[in-house]
Formats: structure tokens, C-alpha cells, sequence
């Protein structure tokens, strides 16, 4: 079961799409929010939520506070269980859905955004990942916070020039990589 951990919509029980998505695991998203708690104010923040999954960063964290969070997710079924999820937490005002790769997201007009949290399925290439960070850069806010999370066994992405990493943990099969402009 997946839930919303703490703020507003603490408790809330989110839908998880069969077979198509790893959702983070409470444990590691509470890891990943005291994390972020120890070094920034999620208060009134602009979010982006790439590979969204069932959404529950980008909703974890407009729980917790942020103004904002585009939640970008390519997969047409894991797309509605996001919808559903934004409905179920009644944060429509403030969290939406894009359903396009996050390349193509990427490549258009975004942000600028405050955090952004990018959790790829582990199957998409460490290069890949690199390629996303290096087109992430424009649409970051000057202050801004990148937050990776990958399996334990992927090679260690590298940050383009203008993002430096503040911190690395592992979970379990899970490593959190924090990153800040």
C-alpha cells in the first residue's frame, strides 16, 4: 500500500498501476523528505515530479506545503492512476499531470522549478538519466534541488556542470541522490 506520509493529505492511500511502474517505497520517501526537510522549506515550492509513476512525490510534497507540482508521466495507464491520485488527495488546484515523455516535457517551456524529484524506472540507462539532468538545467530556478533516485546497482550518474551532489544514501535496493544548483 502506498500513502501519503505526512501534511494535508496525510494518510491518503494512493492507486498503484499493475506492472507498470515501482512505486518509491514509504520508507524510502520519508528518508527522502527528512532529507529534504534538513535542508529547505517545501513551503510554497514549484515541484516537477519526472517519471511520476503513481505520483506520490510530487503529491508527498505538495502535501507537505509546496504552491505546486507537475507530475510528468508518459505512460498512458500510470497517466490516470496519477489523475486518480490527484483526485483522491483533492489537489487539483495545485497538482497536475502532464502525459508525455520527460524528454519531450523537458524540451518545451518549463518551469522554472524549485525541486524536482527524477525517479526513472531502473531500467532506463544511466546515459539516459544523464541526457534528462543535462536537459533539466534550463528549467531549473537559481536555487533549485534535484533529487535522483535510482537502483543500488546502476552505474553513479554524472551532474552536468551547474548541479553539484550534496548527498547520496542507499535503501535497501534504492540509492537517493541530492543534488543542488
Amino acid at each position: 500500500m502506498t500513502r501519503i506520509i505526512a501534511g494535508e493529505f496525510r494518510g491518503r492511500r494512493l492507486s498503484v498501476p499493475a506492472d507498470t511502474t515501482r512505486p518509491t517505497s514509504d520508507r524510502v520517501r520519508e528518508a527522502v523528505f527528512s532529507m529534504l526537510g534538513a535542508r529547505l522549506d517545501l513551503d510554497g515550492l514549484r515541484v516537477a515530479d519526472l517519471y511520476a509513476g503513481t505520483g506520490a512525490l510530487g503529491l508527498e510534497a505538495v502535501s507537505r506545503g509546496a504552491a505546486s507540482a507537475v507530475l510528468v508521466e508518459a505512460d498512458r495507464r500510470a497517466a490516470k492512476i496519477v489523475r486518480d491520485n490527484i483526485a483522491t488527495c483533492r489537489a487539483g488546484g495545485r497538482a497536475r499531470v502532464v502525459d508525455r515523455t520527460v524528454e519531450s516535457f523537458l524540451s518545451a517551456a518549463a518551469g522554472p522549478f524549485d525541486l524536482v524529484f527524477l525517479d526513472p524506472p531502473y531500467d532506463v540507462t544511466t546515459a539516459d538519466v544523464d541526457a534528462v539532468l543535462a536537459l533539466l538545467l534550463p528549467a531549473l530556478a537559481d536555487d533549485a534541488w534535484v533529487l535522483v533516485e535510482r537502483g543500488a546497482r546502476t552505474d553513479l550518474i554524472t551532474w552536468p556542470d551547474g548541479l553539484d551532489e550534496v548527498s547520496t544514501k542507499k535503501y535497501g535496493d534504492s540509492v537517493v541522490h541530492l543534488a543542488a544548483r
